[in-house]
């Protein structure tokens, strides 16, 4: 992959990620000078202790993971927009298998951004069809008729992406498996075991050296 290309993606993609996080901060900062109240340094600070180890420790973990994986472009698209996990590295995987190209080639690096790019755009087409319709969908959403479906959203996602690579490669699924078995699902009422728990299965090994895909 030539420099110049990896330079330009390194140097729009900073700009993005700084935009990014500028007006995330901005936005309770504005909130506090239209109001005129800040809250105090003790409660940001409990509040932080409480999310920030975890949330910290998951960004470092999820860079080296999806970074290979996704390429440059395509990271910087992906941390930008979000929701890497449910939606962005499925799309860019699923599109780099079905166009036979490898994570971290050239070919991989371009059909990644643009699989992730696409998903993008579908995501906030969806999500502003749904705000502009949410008055008439609130009813069909609030249905008890629809409660179990909704209930079930999240175990009908991860099951269905899990099959696709598990049926691929059983063998590599076994520990994370056993680990959820015995550990995870008995402590599901302690946050601390939760977060160790979650480092330990976050781990997706890609093998990038042969031909196969191995994703856990």
């Amino acid at each position: 992959m030539n420099t110049t290309y990896n330079d330009k993606s390194h140097f729009y993609g900073r700009i993005w990620i700084l935009t990014a996080l500028f007006m995330l901060l901005s936005v309770p900062v504005v909130i506090c000078l239209y109001y005129g109240a800040w809250p105090e340094g003790t409660a940001v600070l409990k509040g932080l202790l409480g999310v920030a180890p975890i949330f910290w420790t998951v960004a470092v973990i999820e860079v080296f993971t999806y970074g290979p994986m996704l390429g440059t472009g395509g990271s910087y698209l992906a941390f930008v927009t979000g929701n890497i996990t449910n939606i962005k590295a499925p799309a860019a995987l699923n599109a780099m298998e079905n166009a036979q190209v490898k994570p971290g080639s050239e070919e991989g690096e371009v059909i990644s951004t643009l699989a992730i790019a696409t998903s993008s755009i579908v995501t906030t087409l969806v999500i502003a069809v749904g705000v502009l319709l949410l008055s008439v969908l609130t009813p069909v959403l609030n249905s008890p008729v629809l409660k179990p479906a909704f209930d079930n959203i999240l175990p009908a996602l991860f099951g269905g992406l899990a099959v696709v690579y598990i049926s691929k490669n059983w063998k590599l699924s076994l520990t994370p498996l056993i680990f959820l078995l015995l550990f995870y699902i008995p402590a599901s009422n302690s946050r601390q075991i939760q977060f160790l728990l979650y480092i330990i299965l976050a781990g997706r090994r890609v093998d990038f050296s042969g031909g196969g895909k191995d994703y856990v």
